[in-house]
């Protein structure tokens, strides 16, 4: 792993207290690699996180602020501090006491507060105490969310993109095998088709293009693009969504500069990324690309919003509420995430 700055912090989000996020972060940060890569920032409940090291059998070795109480220190490399927040803490162990953990109106308001201020943290200018250089989140439940009342963010990615005021984002990601960046996110299947437009399928060629350079140092990036229907409509066969919409973006990223090529049939292409032909595999629709990476990667895989102005990853994974408070969470896919993390706040910086 490259040489960290010890100025750098990352800001790790709960995810909901009711799911597995507060133990896969406990357990990356017990690894001695990852807790000396950076300092950190967890933004959750103090409670939580110390029954989930517990259960761990893990020491937790950190300090406790409150959002009213800040110290005014930046945390160097090694050290952790918990940014607790006590007004849900009652409401949160209420819901804990469920025999298998469950979507609550706790767990969606919770989450949320977590998310903002890591959001509200990395959007802090330099040289501020409080300032993270990137945000690692663990999961939510959009159920959870909904709950709460908050029903205009599917996920994370949009919520993030509207905070920061992106223009143009997508979700990315990225695993040692295989790398897939999505045209549409979580839509329902029967909308794909009336969703996907030419600039729907551009936009993550160009940003895909754009995070593989300066990102992820792939200085000159082969991106294949899937189709959208099997065999990629073999010619108009099986739909017309190739030649009306995904060609057409394949030819604008082109005179962009940008190597991309396709409508490539998804139950191939994939394999193809695999054995390095490509380095990057454009997917129409959440399934598509995720089902691949998931399979090969299942704790290695790691989320990247690209696009945004401030850098986040997350796990690949979902709150896993059948095993919550077990300690049976891997927290494979936290570690990476953290470790991506890291990479790319060193390059920006």
């Amino acid at each position: 792993m490259a040489e960290r700055p010890d100025q750098l912090v990352i800001g790790i989000t709960m995810g909901d207290p009711c799911g597995i996020g507060p133990e896969v972060a406990v357990k990356a940060l017990a690894d001695p690699r990852i807790r000396n890569s950076a300092g950190f920032r967890i933004f959750g409940d103090a409670p939580t996180l110390a029954r989930a090291a517990e259960q761990a059998g893990l020491e937790p070795g950190w300090w406790i602020e409150t959002p009213q109480q800040r110290s005014g220190v930046r945390p160097v490399r090694g050290q952790v501090v918990v940014v607790d927040y006590p007004p849900f803490a009652p409401a949160v162990a209420e819901a804990r006491t469920r025999r298998i953990a469950e979507p609550s109106r706790a767990g969606g308001e919770a989450s949320l507060a977590y998310l903002n201020a890591a959001i509200d943290a990395a959007l802090l200018t330099p040289g501020d105490p409080q300032r993270i250089d990137a945000i690692v989140t663990a999961p939510i439940s959009k159920s959870s969310w909904h709950l709460a009342g908050l029903r205009r963010f599917p996920g994370h990615t949009e919520l993030l993109a509207e905070r920061t005021r992106a223009r143009q984002h997508a979700m990315m990601f990225v695993a040692p095998q295989l790398r897939v960046v999505l045209a549409t996110i979580h839509l329902p299947l029967m909308e794909v088709r009336n969703r996907l437009t030419i600039g729907r399928v551009l936009e993550p060629i160009l940003l895909g293009d754009e995070a593989c350079r300066n990102l992820l140092g792939i200085d000159h990036p082969r991106i294949a693009v899937c189709g959208l229907n099997p065999h990629a409509s073999e010619g108009g066969l099986f739909g017309d969504e190739e030649q009306r919409l995904i060609e057409p973006a394949i030819r604008q990223a082109v005179e962009h500069g940008v190597n991309a090529t396709g409508p490539w049939p998804a139950d191939t292409v994939f394999n193809a990324a695999v054995d390095g032909r490509f380095d990057l595999v454009v997917a129409m629709y959440h399934d598509q690309g995720l089902i691949p990476i998931k399979l090969l990667a299942r704790d290695e895989a790691v989320n990247v919003t690209i696009g945004l102005p401030i850098i986040r990853t997350s796990p690949d994974h979902g709150t896993a509420f059948d095993i919550a408070g077990r300690n049976l969470a891997r927290p494979g896919s936290m570690v990476a995430a953290i470790d991506l993390a890291c990479t790319l706040a060193h390059r920006r910086a």
